[in-house]
């Protein structure tokens, strides 16, 4: 599942469970790439989220993102985990089900 989130809906979304966050912009072109590794993970039972970091400014501040794509692992609200730039689809699995039971 991919979740588009913004200062609307995050809250609400990415604070409960176990919850793959991804900063991108619409320019960078290693977020284009990513997002083809994503839409092959959107029928996996990872759930990700997926920040426009310039339409949603605030939440990219509250992470302290810099660079793009970032990553962040949230677990029950709290960020237990963050990696910067292109990740192929088996990184991202495995980042993720790593805190799976932790």
């Amino acid at each position: 599942m991919i979740v588009e989130l913004n200062e609307k809906n995050f809250d609400k979304e990415a604070m409960h469970g176990l919850k793959l966050i991804e900063f991108y912009t619409t320019w960078c072109m290693y977020c284009k790439r990513q997002r083809i590794e994503l839409i092959d993970l959107e029928n996996s039972d990872i759930w990700i989220g997926i920040v426009d970091a310039e339409e949603s400014p605030n939440i990219a501040r509250r992470y302290q993102i810099e660079g793009f794509p970032t990553f962040v692992l949230l677990k029950d609200g709290k960020k237990i985990s963050e990696f910067v730039g292109f990740h192929e689809k088996n990184q991202l699995i495995a980042k993720a089900t790593k805190f799976l039971n932790s």
